[in-house]
């Protein structure tokens, strides 16, 4: 139950916003999102749904189709799909969104937008951003996949693990070393990769504990060439575009564990209400109730941090420390909500055709990706 408290930190546009995809929400994504988990992706068709409602493009340049606004949008957009209980579905679409396609809108030339943006931003272009590796997930600086300059063109060599829109991606944005010599973060740079270049393949569709309608993928670059042309931003000035981008894709998902994490109180609220035992409702004991009260106080602060956050960033304010907690405490929030209410479910709660029991196993990587709450909490350290 989302509070009807005005905040200060939102307009009213970005209320006709959250009730535009609820709505979509509702029709699109809950009738048909159980059919997409046993596929393992989500449909291009529902993408180009929400490409025609203005979704895919809410932060990016009104030149090429988008609606110029600022993360405040992305977040309440975050926060409703995260309400569909389909996070996979919601990462989908994130991902694109927020999370890849910035890349290009951020650091890509003239030419590279107006080729690229706006069928992205219609949802007929997937993007998906390549920067995980086996030895460098949270630690962006382990990255070991080369790109070597050979006249007018580049070489790509090397491979990708966990990567979301990874097998039906179509336009990959990819991180790799081009400076052989430089120590630690240094000498990344970044790259505009199209399916169907030749020596670039999907090696595997991973199989996952959770997130399963969202397909994910590892990723070989086996001599792939592409056209000098295709270098997204400054050469060897990577691993800055990668870290200013993180702050967008944490508060996303800050935002989508926030919507996740209320939508589960209300489930389990109404489950509790409906199920007898001890002579009475199980929302009459005391102990669920405070149960249920403490939870729903720890979403509430959740939810408020991650408005005044995106708020923050709206602004134009520097604000890692304040995004970096924000991500580190609202995913663990949402895992230790998600917890509650499969214990208030009782055994219902541990089988699979409990909506409960998907939103748990769904939840728990939140302290994983993005940067893992181990490493969250080490960037607000750096700042005491």
């Amino acid at each position: 139950m989302t509070s009807n408290i005005p905040n200060p930190y939102f307009l009213e546009e970005h209320q006709m916003l959250r009730e535009q995809v609820r709505r979509f929400v509702e029709k699109e994504i809950v009738p048909n999102g159980d059919e997409w988990e046993r596929e393992g992706h989500v449909p291009r068709a529902l993408m180009r749904k929400m490409g025609e409602l203005g979704f895919l493009g809410l932060t990016h340049d009104t030149d090429y189709g988008g609606s110029g606004l600022d993360v405040r949008a992305a977040t309440v957009l975050a926060e409703e799909l995260g309400r569909s209980t389909f996070a996979g579905v919601t990462i989908t679409a994130l991902v694109h969104t927020n999370m890849a396609s910035p890349h290009l809108a951020l650091a890509g030339n003239a030419e590279q937008k107006q080729k690229y943006l706006p069928d992205i931003i219609q949802g007929k272009t997937i993007t998906a951003v390549c920067v995980t590796e086996p030895a460098a997930g949270s630690d962006v600086a382990g990255i070991r996949t080369r790109a070597v300059r050979d006249g007018d063109d580049w070489i790509i060599n090397g491979s990708k693990i966990f990567i979301t829109n990874g097998v039906y991606g179509d336009l990959y944005i990819v991180a790799a070393k081009t400076d052989p010599n430089a120590k630690g973060s240094r000498g990344i740079s970044m790259f505009l990769v199209e399916k169907g270049t030749s020596g670039f393949s999907v090696g595997r569709s991973l199989k996952k504990h959770g997130w399963r309608s969202s397909d994910t993928a590892e990723l070989f670059f086996d001599n792939v060439r592409i056209p000098a042309g295709n270098l997204l931003g400054e050469e060897n000035k990577g691993f800055y575009a990668v870290m200013k981008n993180f702050q967008h894709e944490r508060i996303m998902l800050a935002a989508m564990g926030v919507g996740e994490a209320q939508k589960a109180l209300d489930l389990t609220i109404e489950n509790v209400k409906q199920r007898q035992a001890f002579g009475g409702a199980l929302f009459d004991k005391d102990v669920v109730r405070l149960k249920l009260a403490q939870a729903q106080t720890q979403v509430d602060a959740a939810r408020n941090y991650l408005y005044y956050v995106s708020w923050l960033d709206a602004q134009g304010v520097e604000c890692i420390k304040e995004v970096s907690g924000l991500k580190a405490w609202a995913c663990e929030v949402a895992n230790q909500v998600m917890y509650e209410c499969v214990q208030l479910h009782g055994g219902m709660g541990f089988m699979e055709e409990s909506i409960i029991e998907r939103m748990y196993r769904d939840a728990r990587v939140l302290t994983i990706g993005g940067g893992a709450t181990e490493v969250m909490y080490g960037e607000v350290a750096k700042r005491l």
